[in-house]
Parts: structure tokens; C-alpha cells; sequence
């Protein structure tokens, strides 16, 4: 178990597709959206293991047009985010700075808003990042490739049934990588934190960075 711990900690630590876009939306929003996007990740996780367990992804990457047609629903789904990002940093630019004067005013005028209102609008941005993790997850085959790869060089015959040794291997590997995630989300909140506050233009400036990322995940998934 500890060999395997090491060798999935030092995987999970590797610039990836998920640690990249955890800290891509933790330095861009908050922490709490890092995490966000890690729980939805890890969920997607355990379809992988569940499938890599009872022999069914090997039968899906077995055939090369199916591997083909996940790999392009995942690169379309990254471009897709990276449009999104796009319009946002579009409407930054068309918005502009407001000015002090004017954001004093329309904040004397604008009546206060309720808690209530606050909470219902972080809840659906949550559920909409945990639920960009959980695509992302389960639209990139090379999960199950990497799983179908590792597990076995772990697992022994003489250990008990072999579905459930790989089970608490992806398990194990799911808690470590949740860990590390966390740990990732808030030092990239905090970097995000101080370049926001050093200027206004890092807002746009960080859009931009999450968008490349995106862009660039999406080619290394398709085309690597």
C-alpha cells in the first residue's frame, strides 16, 4: 500500500488535466471553488475505478472508435469552457472600471441584498463547478487507460478477489489525490488573491490564463 500511495501521490503532483484545472478556477474564484471542482473531480473518479474494477473499461478502450469519440466529447467540452471564459473576459472589457464615484453611488442606491440571495447564488455556481469536474472526470479516457495500467501492477492473486483489491486501490487513490487537490486550492487562491489586489487588470489577465489552460488541456487530451 505505501509504494502505491507514493506512486499515486507522485502522479496526482505531475501538471495534469485535473490539478491544473483545480488551480486554474481556485486562483480565478476562490478556494472553496478549487475544492468545489476537486469533489466533482473525485466523483468522476469512482465511475473510472468502478468500471476499471469490473473489467468494463478495458472492453471500452478495446475498441478504437469509441476511445476516439470520448476523447473528442472531452477536447470539445475544455474548448467549450474556454469559450465561456472568453465571453466572461469580453464583458469585462466592454464593462470596463467602474468608477469610485459612480460605485459609491450605485451602492447608496441599490437596495441591500439578502443573505438568503447571496446563498442561493453561491450554491448554484457550486453545483455548476462540481458538475464541471464530474464531466471532465468521466469524459477523459486516458482515466481509465492510466487506472487499467497501474492497478494490476499492485494487486495479487493471493491477496483475495481481485475487484475488490482494486477497489481499495482507487479508493486510496482517491483520497490522496482529494488531499492534494485541497492543498493545491489554496495556495492558488492565495497567489490569485494577492494579484487581484495588486491591480484591477489581473482579473482579466487570470481569465486569460484559465482559458489557455483549457485550450491546452483540450489538445493534450485529444492529440496526446
Amino acid at each position: 500500500m505505501l509504494s502505491f500511495l507514493a506512486v499515486a501521490i507522485a502522479l496526482t503532483l505531475m501538471p495534469g488535466p485535473d490539478i491544473l484545472f483545480v488551480a486554474a478556477q481556485s486562483m480565478s474564484r476562490s478556494w472553496r471553488s478549487g475544492i468545489t471542482v476537486a469533489l466533482g473531480l473525485c466523483t468522476g473518479l469512482i465511475v473510472h475505478v468502478g468500471l476499471a474494477s469490473a473489467g468494463v473499461s478495458a472492453v471500452i478502450l478495446s475498441s478504437p472508435a469509441a476511445f476516439f469519440i470520448i476523447k473528442l466529447l472531452g477536447a470539445v467540452y475544455l474548448l467549450y469552457l474556454a469559450w465561456k471564459v472568453w465571453m466572461g473576459i469580453r464583458k469585462m472589457k466592454t464593462d470596463g472600471e467602474v468608477a469610485a464615484t459612480a460605485e459609491v453611488s450605485s451602492v447608496a442606491e441599490a437596495p441591500p441584498v439578502g443573505k438568503g440571495v447571496a446563498s442561493s447564488a453561491n450554491a448554484h455556481i457550486g453545483v455548476g463547478l462540481y458538475r464541471q469536474g464530474i464531466v471532465m472526470s468521466m469524459l477523459n479516457p486516458k482515466l481509465s487507460l492510466f487506472f487499467l495500467a497501474l492497478f494490476p501492477q499492485f494487486v495479487r492473486q493471493e491477496n483475495g478477489y481481485v475487484p475488490l483489491q482494486m477497489l481499495q486501490l482507487g479508493l486510496l487513490f482517491m483520497v490522496q489525490a482529494f488531499v492534494i487537490f485541497v492543498v493545491v486550492s489554496v495556495l492558488a487562491s492565495s497567489l490569485g488573491g494577492r494579484l487581484l489586489n495588486q491591480s484591477g487588470s489581473w482579473k482579466i489577465r487570470l481569465a486569460v490564463i484559465e482559458m489557455l489552460i483549457y485550450i491546452l488541456l483540450s489538445f493534450n487530451l485529444f492529440f496526446l
